[in-house]
């Protein structure tokens, strides 16, 4: 099963890099250096973000458990 560990392995270290873009993209919008070389010109990741956190916000405790066992998982990789 040493292929399902390796398989695990490059996912979770994709994760990291997806949330390091992410947090790199959102730092580059709050100080105003406009769009970033690895995103597609008008997107914006900080109204994303904000669309996300306003749709949980809108489902109540649902929303709050979901972030709860999303953070859950992703603390134990």
């Amino acid at each position: 099963m040493d292929i399902i560990g390796t398989v695990r392995n490059w996912v979770g270290r994709l994760a990291e890099l997806g949330v390091s873009l992410l947090a790199l993209t959102i730092v580059a919008e709050l100080l105003g250096l406009g769009s970033v070389p690895f995103m597609p010109e008008g997107v914006s990741v900080i109204s994303n973000v904000t669309n996300v956190v306003d749709s949980l916000g809108s489902s109540g405790l649902v929303g709050l458990l979901a972030v709860w066992v999303l953070w859950l998982i992703w603390s134990n990789k």
